[in-house]
């Protein structure tokens, strides 16, 4: 059993930046491909970022590529997602997912987090 626990959001202006954390719990963490996915109101959850599982590989959504960047900490059980020129379309409840077999599809999650939420303002 894997725990995820998001942190980091907050209400930025437009163009300011956002780091977000999250803690997993257990001593596996390692073993797992981690992502950070997103959903604004009344829109489906997306993809934003993953790293595979020693960070050695990145990928992004188009939408935040040369904004955001991925991060892992293997020694610390902690994923990174750090935010920059912001925009108000970047709103939404992020979340933190851990994927063993590292497809990072929604419905192949192993672990979720409860999201964490970034509101940007214009």
């Amino acid at each position: 059993q894997v725990q995820l626990v998001e942190s980091g959001g907050g209400l930025v202006q437009a163009g300011a930046s956002l780091r977000l954390s999250c803690a997993a719990s257990g001593r596996t963490f390692s073993s797992y491909a981690m992502g950070w996915f997103r959903q604004a109101p009344g829109k489906e959850r997306e993809l934003v970022a993953t790293i595979s599982w020693t960070g050695g590989s990145t990928g992004y959504a188009g939408s935040v590529k040369g904004r955001f960047a991925i991060s892992r900490d293997n020694a610390k059980n902690t994923v990174y997602l750090q935010m920059n020129s912001l925009k108000p379309e970047d709103t939404a409840v992020y979340y933190c997912a851990a994927d063993a077999r590292g497809t990072m599809t929604t419905y192949g999650i192993d672990y979720w987090g409860k999201g964490t939420l970034v509101t940007v303002y214009s």
